[in-house]
């Protein structure tokens, strides 16, 4: 039998559909480039003259806060709004969330204005936006109080999203579903823009899945098995990078089924 994961990767890579994102003007090549290797065609249209149009013609919007401004915002609003308008799945990648008073409020009149799908962030970036006491140095989790899972369910519910929290082990809920997924290596933390670009790839996976928070699993299980296997004798950042590219660009059934480590909590 064909497996599930495979088969929703199978979909992009048939189906290319359009991920438009407003996202991290660091990343924003890393995005794109990701976006294409998954099988998705990407899009940055940040100009808010042309935000909700291009959001209009596109199966998923990502929206990144990495290098926010005032006007960027407000072009993130105008697209939200849009996508939500015509139910296009919208992925919120809080990046930075409670290292700057400016940017943790943004993010809240974001979730205050718009229905995010997936709320997607590191254990310290989602712990502020849980109320929990936790500690964000520039775009790096250093702490969290609290067990992650639990504030994973409640913030869910509270804003009846999928969210997702990175890190060695990344987990998954909406609130009634619970995905652990161990797949990733070390060599993942060594070049910046990780982060944003596994937030396109989930972005590709509820663009054609519309169970959100099993597509964003299977999404982190797809970037962390390629993140593995880019590992293998490289010698150093610059290397791992490029054949990261390749290893999520050459994904395929037999790869997923060996190396994934996803478990269904619940």
């Amino acid at each position: 039998m064909r497996s599930e994961i495979y088969s929703i990767l199978k979909k992009i890579k048939i189906s290319k559909p359009l991920i438009h994102h407003i996202t991290n003007w660091v990343s924003i090549y890393d995005c794109a480039n990701i976006t294409r290797c998954i099988g998705a065609l990407p899009v940055m249209a940040h100009a808010i003259e042309e935000s909700s149009d291009m959001t209009k013609i596109s199966q998923a919007l990502v929206l990144n806060i990495g290098t926010p401004t005032s006007t960027l915002i407000k072009s993130m609003l105008s697209a939200g709004k849009k996508a939500n308008e015509l139910s296009i799945p919208v992925i919120l990648d809080v990046v930075g969330a409670g290292a700057t008073k400016f940017r943790t409020e943004k993010v809240k009149e974001i979730l205050r204005k718009i229905h995010i799908d997936v709320l997607k962030g590191n254990a310290g970036e989602i712990g502020v936006l849980a109320d929990k006491k936790a500690e964000v140095r520039g775009v790096e989790s250093i702490s969290v109080e609290g067990d992650l899972t639990e504030i994973a369910q409640s913030l869910a519910e509270q804003y009846n999203t999928t969210v997702v929290i990175t890190g060695k082990k990344d987990t998954i809920s909406d609130s009634e579903k619970i995905y652990s997924v161990l797949n990733g290596h070390e060599m993942m933390g060594s070049i910046v823009g990780t982060g944003c670009m596994v937030a396109s790839v989930i972005g590709a996976f509820v663009s054609v899945e519309k169970d959100y928070c099993k597509a964003s699993a299977f999404a982190l299980v797809c970037f962390g098995i390629a993140g593995e296997l880019a590992s293998d004798g490289v010698k150093g950042p610059g290397s791992y990078k490029e054949r990261f590219y390749d290893e999520l660009y050459n994904l395929d059934e037999n790869k997923i089924e060996k190396f994934k480590r996803l478990e269904v909590v619940r």
